[in-house]
């Protein structure tokens, strides 16, 4: 079984009505209510000790699910750095919705990751655009949300190495909201539905493209490579 832990920054739920009558336990166990059943999941929140991700708990992560929105500077440097460590060692990472913003994803990035939005009630068409990419497995071309937040471009992040999905919406912008990375021996997959005020998460096909995300950022049997001062694999003639 691969071993997922999904991290929830788990305050708007707290402090809004509004949301927690979408997540009533939290956007964390919404995710973990439809991937338990085909992963082993653990939940993490931004206000556990450690932010929940101890070494431990990342030591026996496969695959890292992050949510996060309006309290991305709370989350501690130190943490960020474990847990960009453990993706350069191959840990898979997904990042939903504004999580772009987050420190990890900056920091995995080297840009800013800024982009256009707005809450609008808009309709959200999310288009295959690589129907032969494993993420997009029993997909047809296109998933239809009746309400999602508009992102737009410019989205400012590297060249995705693999564009898997692009969004319309009804405002007419459209963006790049399914994008593939890797750095070192990680997979990262960006996927952008999931406003907190949303039902997205219910969705079945927004499900199998999370699904789908967490089989393929698995870790691989890759070993990770050593770096440093290295001896001659072959001895070196003195002349």
């Amino acid at each position: 079984m691969i071993n997922v832990t999904v991290w929830n920054e788990y305050r708007h739920e707290k402090e809004s009505d509004e949301v927690r009558s979408v997540y009533p336990e939290g956007i964390h166990e919404q995710l973990k209510s439809f991937l338990k059943d085909e992963f082993t999941v653990h939940t993490a929140t931004l206000d556990e000790p450690e932010h929940g991700l101890t070494v431990e708990v990342l030591e026996n992560t496969d695959v890292l699910i992050w949510w996060g929105h309006k309290a991305h500077q709370d989350v501690s440097d130190e943490i960020v750095n474990r847990v960009h460590e453990r993706v350069l060692q191959g840990m898979g990472l997904i990042v939903l919705h504004s999580g772009h913003m987050s420190k990890i994803f900056i920091k995995l990035m080297g840009t800013t990751c800024d982009l256009k939005w707005r809450e609008a009630d808009e309709r959200c068409h999310i288009w295959t655009v690589d129907p032969s990419h494993p993420i997009a497995e029993g997909l047809g071309e296109c998933i239809k949300l009746e309400k999602e937040e508009m992102y737009g471009e410019h989205f400012d992040i590297p060249a995705p190495e693999e564009l898997i999905f692009i969004n319309w919406y009804e405002g007419g912008e459209v963006f790049r909201g399914g994008c593939t990375y890797r750095r070192g021996n990680g997979k990262i997959f960006y996927f952008q539905p999931g406003h907190e005020t949303y039902p997205t998460y219910y969705h079945k096909d927004i499900q199998r493209v999370i699904k789908n995300s967490v089989r393929w950022a698995n870790p691989t049997a890759n070993t990770y490579p050593t770096y440093g001062h290295h001896q001659p694999v072959v001895p070196i003639q003195k002349k």
